[in-house]
């Protein structure tokens, strides 16, 4: 077996072992209840912990407070302005790519289905948009804002999914590897990161290498606070390509699991675009992003838009132009872009903040600076496999 293979072997078995140790003694003590309770009040960075709180979930909010100490601050300032300057781009790539490509992989989309069920596709919709919403504020990091609670709850929700799946042993542990392990976990950040890039590429978006890498970065540092290995995680765009390639070589294939979820996706987005005239752009786009062999994979329908959406590059690629020769279109067209983002992610929670929880149980039903001008555009790693 090549190394990289045995070393995704090996991250396949592999948990988050302070999340882990943390949700196993919550459920021991039968803290979960009061920690839930508690902890709707802790939302915001720098907010008093309650009293109460049991003293194994201090120990790990301590633990988990800040941002790694090798954070780049200027690195993630550029992040925060490519993410400005395209936010219903990386908005689009995540709902249209980064979503779907998760269904392809048969042990993320059983899961998926497993833990949050196949009616409520928009919980996870709203919580993945509201948390790269969060990330991307100016002072993520500061206190006031919502990302690192945040992230803390996100981390401990994995946890007790590894928890719940082995104990009430409804998860094939040897053939499937470990709930939310290691490699899945990867595999995600880098859906979330190089994949999303790749998406914007092919939409016809301009974007420098420095932007690029920036929003890459950023992602690294979620990976971080999340929990993912740094010693496996890749550190480049470059061994990211590699990675990812390996990855979907390994799992990549239909399901049933896969093909529901997409299925739910489709009709979600469906439902936010008005009327019926333009829903067949919903799949339309997914096959464009996808690819039309990942797109039979999902059972992703066929349409007449297949055809039409290929000049959505071109149509985006003049108004790049445009925003690239004028201030006044460039801060026109990003305002229009926060605006649109945030209406999608209203329609997506109700107007409602989305709280990350542990449950106690699983359900059936559970639900721009010089540095980023658009000269030298970004190209993508080449194919590794």
């Amino acid at each position: 077996m090549p190394p990289a293979e045995a070393a995704m072997d090996a991250l396949r078995t592999a948990g988050d072992e302070l999340a882990d140790a943390t949700v196993a003694a919550l459920f021991e003590q039968g803290e979960v209840g009061r920690f839930n309770t508690l902890m709707r009040y802790v939302s915001t960075v720098g907010a008093p912990l309650p009293d109460g709180l049991p003293e194994v979930a201090r120990e790990y909010l301590a633990a988990t407070a800040a941002p790694p100490d090798w954070v780049d601050w200027g690195e993630m300032e550029r992040a925060r302005l490519f993410f400005t300057d395209n936010n219903v781009h990386i908005s689009t790539a995540l709902s249209f790519a980064a979503m779907p490509a998760c269904y392809l992989v048969p042990p993320v989309a059983k899961l998926l289905a497993t833990t949050h069920g196949l009616r409520y596709p928009s919980k996870r919709m709203a919580e993945t948009g509201q948390f790269t919403v969060w990330l991307m504020q100016p002072g993520a990091f500061e206190a006031g804002s919502r990302f690192i609670p945040a992230a803390q709850k996100v981390r401990l929700l994995h946890a007790s999914i590894r928890h719940h799946l082995v104990r009430e042993n409804v998860w094939d542990t040897a053939a499937l590897g470990t709930p939310i392990c290691q490699e899945d976990m990867i595999g995600g950040q880098m859906f979330f990161s190089l994949l999303v890039l790749d998406s914007l590429h092919r939409l016809g978006i301009h974007m420098s290498t420095e932007g690029a890498e920036a929003y890459f970065y950023a992602w690294r540092v979620v990976g971080a606070m999340l929990g993912v290995d740094q010693e496996a995680v890749p550190k480049s765009l470059d061994e990211a390509r590699h990675f990812l390639d390996l990855y979907m070589v390994r799992h990549m294939g239909p399901s049933d699991e896969g093909a529901l979820l997409t299925r739910q996706l489709i009709d979600l987005y469906e439902e936010v675009v008005p009327g019926t005239l333009f829903d067949p752009v919903v799949s339309a786009l997914i096959r464009h992003l996808v690819g039309d062999t990942c797109a039979d994979w999902l059972q992703v329908p066929r349409t007449p838009w297949d055809t039409l959406v290929k000049a959505v590059p071109h149509l985006l690629g003049v108004l790049e132009t445009i925003e690239d020769r004028s201030p006044l279109a460039t801060w026109a067209l990003d305002h229009l872009g926060r605006l649109t983002t945030n209406l999608e992610l209203s329609s997506l929670t109700r107007g409602r903040v989305m709280h990350y929880a542990i449950p106690e149980h699983l359900k059936k039903d559970y639900g721009v600076t010089p540095t980023l001008l658009h000269t030298q555009r970004w190209t993508p790693p080449p194919a590794t496999v």
